[in-house]
């Protein structure tokens, strides 16, 4: 059986650069062992599967090690390839997902999407976990993921985490975060215990940071980068209970598998 794959990097406008996510376009559902060994062969942050329906499309999305229940840069990614490989009309999408009902719009070359809202809550540090990151954070707050504020760009920068330590702390990822010299807010993301020691741009905690920088800062639409090695490009705004994060995505591959 041979099935068509894209690798995209999304939240970039050059390639090289943003997070690369694998799409894969399917007639009908595999099963789940199949996909999980797909992901893991692909060995990036994650690998998007899709099945068109009659007015939205069914995703999902694999790392390496498991099934997560919301990625950004891989929806963004298979919004790119739905709009530009597989000539589709509308310039809305719906998707169908664990997480709830994704719309991704396109403006241009620019895709929007509409995540949900996660309000981070301040909660005491996990043992271990500023232990980690070797360095004192301003506070320590949790939704899906561990959100940590720092007071500076350059304290983010400075981050070497220790991963054998930040394996033992109990959380998909933990998010380190500062208000940003050149953006409204820049952050780097850790997901070792899902195969991901840094991920490259992550869309989803942006569900979690626009909220809680919105209220720092006063203010509703931000810009945002994630200050990884390749770097990512990120415009989020807040609207209560939903957030929209926008960016731009960029092909690198297509070919396809044979399984």
């Amino acid at each position: 059986m041979k099935i068509p794959i894209y690798q995209i990097d999304a939240f970039a406008s050059k390639l090289f650069s943003g997070n690369p996510a694998a799409v894969v376009p399917l007639d009908d559902w595999i099963d789940d062992k199949t996909m999980l060994a797909i992901a893991a062969e692909n060995n990036l942050a994650e690998t998007a599967f899709f099945v068109s329906g009659a007015d939205s499309f069914d995703l999902r999305w694999f790392t390496p090690k498991f099934e997560v229940d919301l990625c950004g840069h891989a929806t963004l990614a298979s919004a790119w390839v739905i709009f530009n490989e597989l000539g589709y009309g509308s310039d809305e999408i719906r998707f169908e997902c664990k997480s709830g009902t994704l719309y991704v719009q396109r403006d241009g070359d620019l895709l929007s999407m509409d995540f949900p809202s996660w309000m981070p809550e301040v909660v005491p540090a996990p043992d271990g976990l500023i232990e980690a990151l070797g360095v004192e954070p301003v506070e320590v707050l949790k939704s899906r993921d561990y959100l940590v504020a720092y007071g500076s760009e350059a304290e983010i920068k400075s981050i070497n985490p220790d991963f054998g330590k930040l394996m033992k702390v109990d959380t998909l990822g933990v998010c380190v975060t500062s208000k940003g010299d050149d953006a409204d807010f820049v952050s780097r993301f850790f997901a070792p215990r899902a195969g991901i020691p840094e991920d490259p741009v992550t869309g989803s905690t942006h569900s979690e940071l626009t909220p809680y920088w919105a209220g720092k800062l006063a203010k509703t639409k931000l810009r945002a980068l994630q200050l990884s090695e390749r770097g990512g490009e990120l415009f989020c705004e807040h609207q209560g209970d939903r957030v929209k994060i926008a960016g731009y995505a960029v092909k690198y591959l297509s070919g396809e598998i044979e399984v």
